[in-house]
């Protein structure tokens, strides 16, 4: 008994069952593990967090930039459902999203089909960087060059006069029925390549022996795509899903350097929207409310899509 005694002081072990509370050297090592994170975390507080907090406080005020800002309410908010050209630019993102993220994701499980059907391919790694590079090209070098193509004696005019399709041309980024569709196109181009690494990547996790073993059992081309590829590729859709869901609505850069908003409002974005307000018209706490609204989108679409990622992924 005593030797028992003297054990459990050693060790300090409890004989009730009851659990031991935590050592003052454990809070001491949690305590610094914070600390390693709190650089970071002060970097985000200072250059994200507070201009996001001084922007919903913005979007309260009727406010120019420069002359004493009025209490506005929520007067700016309901102008982004009142307001015909922001109903407008919000529209526009809805479109883009067809162009950024549902096209090239048919396109790339389209390819994706292809590509795991056959055994081998050879260049595999060539074909995925040229499909790659338009990602890693500034965007606005991207938009200069397809303003160049989309002009009025640009490569595309060219090509359609060439083939006898003459009639078809057009300055297409000043035409307000194709200039949205235009930009859109762009976006395609963009993230097919994205799309397609993503999804060539998980099917390489995919075991060789499903797609053998389907092809034993007379498996089609449909079938095995639909059976072992597709439902694979889920949690890439997802991730696929969100990047360019999320880069069609944030889209600034493209829109501002193609068409400036032109013609007239056909091609105008709420990011857009946001910087022409702050900017070049004056209405700072329109713009506030404008950027707040689009962030709350992209979080509710986000948090939707995740909803697609498989459990064991999440």
């Amino acid at each position: 008994m005593t030797a028992n005694r003297g054990a459990s002081a050693t060790t300090g072990a409890r004989t009730d069952g009851a659990t031991r509370p935590a050592r003052p050297g454990r809070r001491r090592r949690s305590r610094v593990a914070y600390l390693y994170v709190l650089p970071a975390f002060v970097v985000f507080a200072i250059f994200l967090g507070w201009p996001f907090f001084q922007t919903i406080q913005y979007s309260f005020y009727d406010w120019d930039g420069l002359s004493a800002a009025t209490w506005a309410g929520f007067a700016n908010y309901l102008s982004v459902f009142a307001d015909p050209e922001l109903r407008g630019a919000f529209a526009h993102a809805l479109v883009l999203m067809v162009f950024y993220a549902a096209v090239p994701i048919l396109f790339a499980l389209f390819l994706t089909a292809l590509i795991s059907r056959a055994n081998a391919l050879r260049g595999m790694s060539v074909y995925r960087t040229v499909l790659f590079l338009p990602q890693v090209i500034a965007s606005v070098v991207v938009a200069t060059i397809w303003v160049s193509i989309y002009s009025q004696d640009g490569l595309l005019n060219q090509t359609l006069r060439v083939l006898g399709l003459g009639d078809l041309a057009r300055v297409w980024l000043g035409d307000y029925s194709f200039a949205l569709p235009a930009i859109g196109f762009v976006g395609t181009w963009l993230n097919i390549g994205l799309c397609l690494v993503l999804f060539l990547s998980g099917v390489g996790n995919i075991q060789p022996e499903l797609f053998e073993a389907g092809r034993l059992d007379g498996a089609g081309a449909a079938r095995e795509f639909f059976s072992i590829t597709l439902p694979a590729l889920r949690g890439q859709i997802a991730v696929a899903l969100t990047l360019t869901v999320v880069s069609a609505l944030k889209t600034f850069d493209l829109v501002y350097v193609t068409t400036g908003g032109g013609p007239g409002t056909s091609t105008t974005v709420p990011a857009f929207e946001a910087y022409n307000r702050a900017f070049n018209t004056g209405q700072v706490g329109s713009a506030a409310a404008v950027a707040v609204a689009l962030t709350a989108v992209i979080m509710v679409v986000t948090a939707l899509i995740s909803r697609l990622q498989p459990k064991d992924a999440q």
